[in-house]
């Protein structure tokens, strides 16, 4: 929605995500991220932690399936999204209220790993149908046939099979 801040945290996942689903049948996947800033204090020579933030998060349908099959506990991960305000009553009948992120983009942190990423095969659901995933953004290079168009200089893209010189 227009007019909501996004966030993104960086840290470890606490436990392995929770896959369930909803009376409806929606995936949702829970999990918690831990987040501990880190400062250099000169004075000592050494980093210091900071007071770690615990954040509460969910992911929705497709990438809720993909965080449960993809992430692990002690995974470094980067998750953008929206924050939420839940009110919900106990057992006892308190009515406690709770911060949660919700995650519109979630996935490994490469600054000290390396992962493979596969595409899964399309399901069939129709992009956006009961709130999914919207489609992705049009590629400027791709042709109605399915094939490319040429590239054009200095645009950044290679075709396909072209070499690369890294210098």
């Amino acid at each position: 929605m227009a007019g909501e801040t996004v966030i993104t945290v960086v840290g470890n996942l606490t436990d392995d995500p929770e896959l369930r689903l909803t009376p409806s049948g929606d995936a949702v996947a829970h999990f918690t991220v831990a987040s501990t800033p880190r400062t250099f204090d000169r004075q000592s020579n050494e980093w210091r932690d900071a007071e770690t933030l615990f954040l509460r998060c969910s992911a929705w349908r497709q990438e809720a399936e993909h965080v449960a099959e993809s992430l692990t506990r002690g995974t470094r991960v980067i998750v953008q999204g929206r924050l939420r305000q839940r009110t919900y009553e106990t057992r006892e009948g308190e009515r406690r209220t709770v911060v949660e992120l919700e995650a519109d983009e979630i996935g490994p942190s490469l600054r000290f790993a390396a992962a493979t990423v596969t595409k899964p095969p399309h399901t069939g659901v129709p992009a956006g149908s009961r709130g999914g995933p919207r489609p992705p953004a049009e590629d400027p290079f791709a042709r109605p046939d399915g094939g490319e168009r040429p590239v054009p200089a200095g645009s950044g893209r290679h075709a396909p099979g072209e070499e690369t010189d890294p210098f």
